[in-house]
C-alpha cells in the first residue's frame, strides 16, 4: 500500500484551473483499482492519496500523468507501508 501526500507549489486559481482534468484522472484510476480514498488536505494546502499496488515505480509513472504535476501546481511524496491491521469494514485492503 501506498500513501501519496500531494503538495501545491502554485496558487490555487492555478490549481483550480486543472481540477476537472485531475478528477477524470483520479476516476479512471479508482476504476482501475489503483486507487482506494483520496482528498484534501486540511488546510487545503494539499491532497492525500491511499492506492494499493505492489509497483511503486508503476505508481510514480501513473502519478507523473497527474494534470496538476504535469501542470507544474503540485508536486507528490510517496510512502510505502504494509497494513498490518484494517478495521472490519475495510474489505478493500483485506488481502493485499
Amino acid at each position: 500500500m501506498f500513501i501519496v501526500t500531494l503538495t501545491y507549489i502554485r496558487p490555487l486559481e492555478e490549481l483550480d484551473a486543472l481540477m476537472d482534468a485531475h478528477v477524470t484522472w483520479l476516476k479512471k484510476h479508482y476504476a482501475s483499482g489503483l486507487f482506494v480514498a483520496s482528498g484534501r488536505q486540511v488546510p487545503r494546502k494539499g491532497g492525500v492519496i491511499l492506492a494499493r499496488s505492489g509497483d511503486r515505480e508503476g505508481l510514480e509513472a501513473v502519478l507523473a500523468r497527474d494534470p496538476f504535476v504535469q501542470g507544474g501546481v503540485a508536486r507528490t511524496e510517496v510512502i510505502e507501508f504494509i497494513p498490518s491491521m484494517t478495521a472490519l469494514s475495510v474489505e478493500v485492503l483485506r488481502g493485499y
